[in-house]
């Protein structure tokens, strides 16, 4: 039983990482990109938050709410 609590925490990543998709596509949609600069490094790109989410949720996860309540 306790074998299967890493993937259960696997699925739920990938559920919010997939929302978070849905989300920041339906924001760009109403032309209105949930965006974040660090540098001269820009993410916009629903495309880029999943990719940064599903290789590094722990800072691009949070990231994305900051951004998202700024836009």
């Amino acid at each position: 039983m306790t074998a299967l609590v890493p993937l259960g925490v696997l699925l739920v990543v990938v559920a919010v990482d997939l929302w978070i998709y849905q989300d920041a596509k339906a924001h760009r949609d109403r032309g209105r990109p949930v965006m974040v600069t660090i540098g001269s490094i820009t993410i916009d790109a629903p495309e880029t938050w999943l990719a940064g989410c599903l290789m590094l949720s722990v800072v691009f996860l949070p990231l994305y709410f900051v951004a998202r309540d700024a836009s």
